[in-house]
């Protein structure tokens, strides 16, 4: 599905192919989407691509379908990363830190002038939405893959873009329009407005600088951590308020334009599940829309897309209530994060699309020409921790990396590989998990596969939070909304509840597992290790221990086969047992599932990860057990006298110190990751011990901040 130049500048084919499925091992292109390559079409000889990881690695996919050398940049750290072996070229910006690296104009303006490419694309994050790096480009006759800097300058700011979007009769969100100077005016705008509130930042996105406030006090508090968040994440810390829709659904449109005054909207994508508003599952079309508010969201799109003379593609946000009144929450003047659900159900190709506007080509569909065909949802798989603020972030080197693209309708879009190192300098993304079937019933069935088939090992994440969101009824049902998380999980997100069937099937499962490996650990090559040992039972007593509940187990074995009786009621477990796999997949009275062994140790303990989640158990013969229970326990540590980092970060600010006296609930410390704050707090009052960091210190998960008395 590719049109191939020459060297000497390869004549260019019209390939056309519709609607098809195709898979590409390397993890980023698995969709169905349109090829249409026109033989008049201007097009660039060599893109550099100003970013790194899963983004990366998708826009040179592209490029090389079109037949466009491509060039990598990277900082030190990332001199091994994937979408520096896939690039044609790679040039090293600087060390690891964004500021001195993918943020550094000087240094991939020096790259481009090395390597002769004729345009950029910026991806999304990082210079994707910065109207100087543009305008440097356009300075040096390169062109920027992505709107001009009037539209990026505009719709960038959140308050220019509100005003043009009211003059583009929009509907917008009541506020204030202009930058709130200090915490005691956000207090008395707040207080105009009426609460709740939503302080953000104007030239923010991705859910890094904004804060809800419920009265004055969360107010000032918002003001200070979104102000300095902002300053962190896109150097400027200038806000603004607006009125906080309750219980609202994200939803946005995809907008495309050429420079030829041709607009069109590629319908929508639900984009309510969020945390930190920050997306973690996504899906397109959406099941609250009807086809009348879909068209009034899409044209209110185009119409704010021709007020800016936008040409790309462009993504326009709204809150849309329970009543399906839809206000305009900004617009992204770049390639979403979520873009590829949109390819599967429209069958455009979003990165060629803004390749070929780049280039000056006309558009070549109507509205009228675009689909929904069929239903694709999109999962972020995080290296978070999912127990914790549903993801705070992990870092670690993935010892063992599986994608499942053996399945059918599923696309993994990745910039990783097994040995890769997630670090605290990036965003956490391990990739984009995307499934597509007929009916939204048949997607959510391939992403439960998928899911269950993605093998991740090195790195704590967050699939076990995946899969229980879209396997609930709520999320099922598509009642759905941006409290999604907080009001399924008021006390946080604990794992799968099994329910008695479930638990005896991994019970089980535990018990066909262990009496596999022993039998395995008594033979080589097919003989018994030791000739003089009693032949083989086929029957044994095993004791079960899971979630501190204790179970007597009588397991009988034919061939594959085994019979596990659980409290009187029998159940057949059988599967290929193979040790070695990072799958296991098994027919459990007569129910395919497939598991995943994390590890196994002679102890007889064994964690396997079942619907997502890990569950620890352990497994001993009676005699075994019999004589643990004289085995002395590990007496757990006091943590409300502590206070330990709950994640890898650095340190921002230390409030506290020896000698002080805390109030429970009160900030002692502040700590960053991926360029959120988060602020540390004491779990009860008490006088302050001993202070084991300070500001600018790194730190790993677990390590010791403060001691209280």
């Amino acid at each position: 599905m590719a049109a191939y130049r020459s060297a000497a500048g390869f004549q260019r084919v019209l390939h056309a192919v519709k609607h098809v499925c195709f898979k590409q091992r390397c993890g980023v292109i698995i969709c169905r989407y349109s090829t249409v390559i026109e033989p008049n079409d201007k097009t660039f000889d060599k893109i550099l691509i100003a970013n790194r990881g899963e983004i990366a690695c998708r826009v040179i996919k592209t490029c090389r379908k079109m037949g466009i050398k491509t060039v990598a940049v990277h900082s030190d750290v990332d001199s091994s990363a994937v979408h520096v072996k896939m690039a044609d070229e790679a040039v090293c910006v600087g060390p690891a830190p964004t500021s001195k690296s993918y943020l550094n104009m000087d240094a991939i303006m020096n790259a481009i002038k090395l390597t002769g490419a004729q345009a950029v694309h910026p991806g999304y994050g990082f210079l994707s939405e910065n109207k100087e790096f543009a305008k440097r480009l356009a300075a040096e006759g390169v062109t920027f893959i992505g709107p001009d800097t009037h539209a990026i300058q505009a719709m960038g700011d959140k308050i220019e873009s509100k005003l043009i979007a009211k003059a583009a009769k929009v509907n917008t969100i009541p506020g204030f329009d202009g930058v709130v100077k200090d915490a005691e005016e956000a207090v008395k705008i707040a207080g105009e407005i009426g609460y709740p509130v939503m302080i953000k930042a104007s030239a923010g996105g991705g859910g890094k600088g904004m804060r809800i406030a419920w009265n004055d006090e969360e107010t000032r508090e918002g003001f200070r951590f979104s102000s300095q968040e902002a300053a962190s994440s896109f150097g400027d810390d200038r806000l603004l308020i607006e009125k906080f829709i309750d219980n609202p659904r994200h939803i946005e449109i995809q907008v495309l334009a050429d420079k030829h005054g041709n607009a069109l909207w590629l319908n929508e994508r639900e984009c309510s599940i969020q945390r930190r508003n920050q997306k973690v599952v996504e899906e397109a079309p959406s099941t609250f829309l009807d086809p009348d508010t879909r068209r009034k969201m899409g044209e209110q799109a185009v119409s704010l897309a021709k007020a800016v003379k936008y040409s790309s593609a462009g993504t326009v946000e709204f809150l849309v209530d329970s009543k399906k009144n839809f206000y305009f929450l900004e617009m992204n003047t770049r390639l979403q994060v979520e873009h590829p659900i949109t390819e599967c159900i429209t069958g455009l190709d979003l990165v060629e699309q803004m390749i070929r506007i780049a280039k000056g080509n006309k558009l070549q569909h109507k509205q009228s020409d675009i689909p929904i065909n069929g239903w694709a949802i999109e999962s972020r798989v995080y290296a978070e921790d999912p127990y914790k603020s549903f993801g705070l972030p992990s870092i670690g080197r993935l010892s063992q990396y599986q994608e499942p693209l053996d399945l059918d309708n599923v696309r993994v879009d990745s910039g990783i590989q097994e040995g890769s190192d997630i670090s605290i300098y990036y965003d956490p993304m391990i990739s984009k998990l995307v499934t597509y079937g007929k009916t939204r019933e048949e997607a959510l069935k391939k992403m439960e596969e998928a899911l269950d088939n993605y093998v991740v090992r090195g790195v704590t994440h967050n699939i076990p939070l995946l899969r229980e969101i879209i396997v609930h009824p709520r999320f099922v049902s598509g009642d759905i909304s941006t409290k999604f998380l907080p009001e399924v999980y008021p006390d946080g997100f604990k794992g799968h509840m099994l329910t008695a069937g479930e638990r005896q099937e991994l019970l089980a499962t535990a018990a066909a597992l262990y009496t596999a490996a022993q039998l395995r650990s008594q033979r080589f090559l097919g003989d018994l290790r030791v000739s003089c040992v009693p032949a083989e039972s086929s029957d044994w007593e095993l004791c079960v221990e899971l979630e501190k509940s204790v179970h007597m187990l009588g397991v009988s074995r034919s061939g594959n086969k085994y019979t596990v009786e659980i409290d009187g009621e029998k159940v057949q477990v059988s599967g290929e047992w193979n040790l070695a796999s990072a799958l296991l997949s098994v027919t459990i009275n007569g129910k395919h599932r497939t598991l995943q062994c994390l590890s196994r140790t002679a102890a007889g303990e064994i964690i396997l990860q079942y619907l997502g989640t890990s569950f620890k158990l352990r497994v001993l013969s009676k005699l075994a057990a019999s004589l643990s229970k004289h085995m002395p326990e590990k007496v757990p540590e006091d943590t409300s006298s502590i206070l330990r980092s709950p994640m890898p970060g650095s340190v921002v600010a230390v409030s506290v110190k020896p000698g002080d006296t805390v109030a429970e609930g009160q900030e002692i410390c502040v700590i960053e990751a991926m360029k959120m704050q988060n602020s540390m707090t004491a779990a009860k009052t008490a006088k302050v011990k001993s202070v084991h960091c300070k500001a600018g210190d790194t730190v790993g998960e677990g390590d010791l901040l403060v001691e209280l008395e």
